[in-house]
């Protein structure tokens, strides 16, 4: 059995547009039991005419907003019988609303249209009779138009247009606010990545230090290894608290006192490496550092030097918790118009010592700087002449994209 066609649905008339409508049947009711018409009736059109015209155009006022072509288009064959029976003024009322309403609640096309046809009709109604009647009289005809239809017309398309704006206005500050909302917690966002980024490549490294020496001093029994691991700790635990110390005061408030914090450059490799030696002697690893870049080269950006001095500091400190005994190769290279070049090559393969859990947040990290100056980054075991190694090689580009801010 097929489906009933649903019925389409017509919403219940506005609680305002059923006063309208009652208030003008009860005046009009009044005016024609009163025997008050504007003018005589046409062709002996009988009076009770404009009595049903009158409820017809009051019913017509509960679809302004609902339908409004429909209730001008059942005004306006109303508003004609009224004329014709002699015509109330509460019916001419009710019809400029309608109209009104016409071009306030239809849609685009119609609210644009309507008033030029309004305007079309009273240029007719001013230009034919007094052609035909030759009476400057006939004027008033037009005028009589242009008041019931002209009129209403346009006061609805100023109104329109003003609320339209209005909303507009509206509709494009709710935007800017949520462009800004979204421009904020994307600032929130680079801010905390930033903030996790700088805590982790200052801080990591001496934390790892610390837990791997700690465990080897607790396993050994030699007395001048474990006084070798606590000094290692030591020093690490002081350079962890002096990093810690950096970290809160740059994110103090600007306006309160705070030392300056220095940049790491890769001026300052040569110590870096030294502390990574130390580190990971027990582990049996040696670093070496290859420098190839010219000498007399002009100074590099200030954005590229941070974030080469923190992949190599990141990689020593995987290198320190992961990687086995061996050699390990730090590399720089710098051609000319090219990317500065970085490569740390490690052992591949289980350490024998005591081991540091990683999360795997520091090639993150690493990724997340070298995005932001537009190079390149590769982590990853490779095939090298010695075996397995894993290798961390990145480009960091010296154009106009390395000026920005990569801490």
């Amino acid at each position: 059995m097929g489906a009933m066609p649903s019925r389409p649905h017509f919403p219940p008339p506005h609680r305002h547009d059923v006063l309208i409508g009652l208030a003008g049947l009860l005046g009009g009711v009044l005016m024609w039991v009163m025997g008050v018409h504007n003018n005589q009736s046409f062709l002996h059109t009988p009076t009770w005419l404009g009595l049903i015209a009158l409820v017809v155009v009051s019913a017509a006022e509960l679809l302004r907003r609902s339908r409004p072509l429909v209730g001008l288009a059942v005004g306006t064959v109303a508003l004609a019988a009224d004329i014709l029976s002699g015509g109330l003024a509460v019916t001419f009322l009710m019809y400029t609303d309608l109209v009104y309403a016409a071009v306030m609640y239809s849609g685009p096309v119609a609210a644009r249209r309507i008033p030029r046809l309004c305007g079309l009709l009273t240029g007719l109604a001013t230009v034919v009779p007094l052609a035909i009647y030759s009476d400057p009289l006939a004027l008033l005809v037009g005028t009589f138009v242009a008041l019931l239809t002209l009129t209403p017309a346009w006061t609805g398309a100023v109104v329109r247009n003003h609320r339209e704006a209005a909303e507009a206005a509206r509709l494009e500050t709710e935007r800017v606010a949520l462009l800004a909302e979204l421009d904020r917690r994307e600032a929130v966002a680079s801010e905390r990545s930033r903030m996790a980024r700088e805590l982790h490549d200052m801080v990591a490294n001496h934390l790892s230090a610390i837990a791997i020496h700690s465990s080897a001093a607790l396993s050994l029994k030699d007395p001048a290894a474990t006084d070798e691991a606590l000094g290692v700790i030591r020093e690490n635990s002081v350079r962890g608290l002096a990093e810690m110390r950096r970290l809160i005061g740059l994110l103090r408030d600007p306006g309160e006192t705070a030392e300056p914090a220095a940049t790491s450059t890769l001026d300052a490799l040569d110590t870096l490496l030294e502390q990574a030696r130390t580190n990971g002697r027990p582990g049996g690893q040696d670093i070496v550092l290859c420098d190839e870049r010219p000498d007399g080269a002009a100074p590099l950006p200030a954005p590229v030097e941070l974030a080469a001095y923190r992949i190599v500091q990141e990689s020593l400190t995987n290198a320190l918790k992961h990687a086995a005994p061996g050699r390990v190769d730090v590399t720089l290279a710098h051609r000319t118009d090219g990317p500065l070049e970085v490569s740390v090559i490690s052992p591949y393969g289980e350490s024998s010592g005591p081991r540091a859990p990683g999360s795997g947040t520091g090639l993150i990290g690493m990724r997340e700087r070298v995005t932001l100056l537009g190079g390149t980054l590769d982590a990853g075991p490779v095939t090298g002449p010695q075996g397995m190694v894993w290798r961390v090689r990145a480009a960091l580009p010296l154009g106009d994209e390395s000026v920005q801010s990569v801490t």
